[in-house]
């Protein structure tokens, strides 16, 4: 077990029970306020540790870095730093908020300095992103999606469960949570017409995605295993992939999704370390035929991480309309990242990697409105008695995830974007 993972460790700082950050998760984000410009804290119960702040006061000092690597603003440079740093920085953190640990806890004036509540602070984007790749790994996502539009008896494409599918998106318009995304405009053709019009999407879809972020480079012609693919792989985040489906539907023949997806992305603001979510680790699907011995990945890769999706109209209460995990992906990470790579594409930090919709095998558990509603055509009720087929102006769409085990829940907070009309 990890020294920071211990379950019967416990903070001086007073967590909830049902806190997503207890001092066993400890993940990372960028953050400021009126008074402290960007930089780099970590998440403890309804608190941030300053970073900054605990590196002026050389408590990093049996640590090889500079402390100065925490008054960033993207936490690039840190990650940088690689593996070892990541996991003795994360250590030292607990050990500093431990209960039992008097350096921060003993000094008032210090704590007031290092510690943050998270609800007078501005979450800001926490990578710098190069390069985003979009996956679509969840057997029942692919599978529901190919039954609607193509033949449901051969849903899945030939070279589906050969190698994780994906496409390259757009990294500059992914957003960290709480920012208001505008609803797409774009061509839109109805079947029966003779030709496109120009207007917003009237089929505005969520798609409930988990991201991993690498945190180590590799150079041009370089491949990576999947046995040395957490070595590169910093942590991970919440990911709604928005998409606007009848923009897609008639774009996406010959060459994929492009500007049905490029109008926006959200990501959740924390970025959890695979170590916090090492007890999260189960066994993936029995994958059949066996995957070429470039993504062969035995053993346990694949994450117990409990995700739901809510529906909120402006002015009314949220609706609980999707529940699925994580585990239900057929591709994992190790694989993914592995066949990423395999061309001898170089690898950057602060690359992002979603998942593609995760969805599970009951309706419940469907990662999309185009699942839920079976492309519309079986409207869901919210609790306000309204209806939907996709996604209103003015809803918000919240995202939470968080996994629990021994009585610890490590979570990742939630994405939360409001959109808006189209401008």
């Amino acid at each position: 077990m990890l020294k920071a993972n211990d379950p019967s460790l416990h903070s001086w700082i007073e967590i909830a029970a049902d806190s997503d950050f207890p001092i066993q998760n400890l993940p990372y984000g960028i953050f400021r306020t009126d008074t402290r410009d960007p930089r780099v804290g970590v998440a403890i119960g309804e608190y941030i540790l300053d970073l900054c702040v605990v590196g002026q006061q050389n408590m990093f000092e049996l640590i090889d870095l500079d402390p100065n690597v925490f008054h960033r603003r993207y936490l690039n440079d840190f990650m940088a730093l690689g593996k070892p740093i990541w996991r003795a920085v994360r250590n030292r953190v607990s050990d500093l908020l431990r209960n039992d640990n008097e350096e921060i806890s003993g000094d008032s004036n210090l704590i007031r300095q290092c510690l943050v509540k998270q609800s007078e602070a501005e979450m800001l984007l926490p990578v710098k992103i190069p390069n985003y790749t979009d996956f679509y790994s969840s057997e029942a996502h692919a599978t529901n999606v190919g039954a609607m539009f193509r033949d449901p008896a051969n849903a899945l494409l030939p070279n589906w469960k050969h190698m994780p599918v994906g496409y390259h998106g757009r990294a500059s318009s992914i957003v960290v949570s709480g920012t208001s995304l505008y609803r797409p405009k774009g061509q839109l053709k109805v079947a029966d017409a003779d030709a496109p019009v120009f207007g917003p999407s009237k089929m505005l879809d969520f798609e409930l995605e988990v991201a991993f972020i690498t945190g180590k480079e590799t150079q041009l012609g370089q491949s990576i295993s999947p046995a040395e693919a957490e070595d590169y792989i910093f942590g991970l985040v919440l990911f709604n992939d928005w998409s606007a489906r009848d923009i897609q539907t008639w774009e996406y023949v010959p060459l994929g999704p492009f500007l049905a997806k490029s109008f926006g992305s959200a990501i959740s603001p924390w970025v959890v370390t695979l170590d916090a979510l090492a007890p999260f680790k189960v066994k993936g699907p029995e994958q059949d035929p066996k995957p070429l011995p470039y993504l062969d990945s035995p053993g346990h890769h694949h994450y117990d991480i409990n995700l739901e999706v809510l529906l909120q109209p402006k002015g009314s209460m949220a609706t609980s309309i999707c529940r699925s995990n994580y585990k239900h992906l057929y591709w994992n990470i190790s694989q993914q990242l592995a066949h990423q790579s395999s061309n001898g594409c170089n690898i950057q930090i602060g690359d992002l990697y979603a998942s593609g919709t995760i969805s599970g095998p009951e309706k419940d558990s469907y990662g999309s409105m185009l699942e839920l509603t079976w492309r519309g055509t079986q409207p869901i009720t919210l609790s306000d008695g309204t209806q939907r087929q996709f996604i209103n102006d003015f809803d918000t769409v919240i995202m939470r995830g968080y996994g629990e085990r021994h009585g610890i829940r490590i979570g990742f907070g939630q994405v939360s974007t409001e959109i808006l009309p189209a401008g």
